[in-house]
């Protein structure tokens, strides 16, 4: 997906400020995207928008009474429940660059909307060895390596677990080759990452003008 159409939906509002004794201009773009789950079902989800409040009560509304919210410790799940009225018990965190599993607690289909700032300049999430929930911290998608820039050993050995219904296992082998394929991430999507050594997965972004 080409850059300009990052946030899938639309780019709400857009502000630039000058600086006019540094001729510095500030592009700061904001905007929304829909992510939908299925009825009783779970989906891997990701904020990939900078907003006020990065928790589950600030980024993640709009969901069924009764619903679930599965965030990986590292050695297992915390799980966070949506009470309507009351909101996320307990809140945490859901910041760019980090995910979970959303279960849906209505039998219907459930489309969540995330609403904020794309993050620009230098990006940094740091990927612990072992396994973790990662995503992009902005609003593209494509090729987890090719695309988003995400860093695997040259040696191979790094492996991408994506969910649908279950789950599909990618292997990196090295030199840019993939057991079955290099992985696709879509607009609002996490992942599990397995890396045999802990990296820094850094990217230098800016929204075209």
């Amino acid at each position: 997906m080409r850059t300009k159409a990052l946030l899938v939906a639309a780019v709400l509002a857009a502000g630039l400020a000058t600086s006019m004794a540094q001729n510095v201009y500030s592009l700061n773009v904001v905007g929304y995207y829909n992510v939908t789950i299925p009825g009783l079902g779970f989906k891997m989800i990701a904020n990939q928008l900078d907003a006020a409040d990065n928790t589950l009560d600030g980024a993640l509304s709009g969901v069924a009474d009764g619903s679930l919210f599965y965030k990986w410790t590292g050695a297992g799940y915390s799980i966070h429940e949506y009470i309507e009225g009351d909101g996320w018990d307990p809140n945490t965190s859901l910041a760019p660059g980090e995910g979970g599993f959303l279960r849906n607690a209505s039998a219907d289909p459930v489309t969540v909307t995330f609403v904020g700032e794309v993050k620009q300049g230098s990006l940094v999430n740091e990927i612990p060895a072992g396994f973790s929930i990662k995503s992009s911290m902005v609003p593209q998608a494509g090729g987890i390596k090719s695309v988003l820039g995400m860093p695997f050993s040259e040696d191979g050995g790094d492996y991408i677990y994506k969910w649908g219904t279950s789950y599909e296992i990618f292997e990196y082998v090295g030199e840019d080759e993939w057991d079955p394929a290099e992985p696709a991430v879509a607009v609002g999507e996490s992942f599990f990452s397995r890396k045999l050594n802990a990296a820094t997965w850094t990217r230098e972004f800016t929204v075209p003008q």
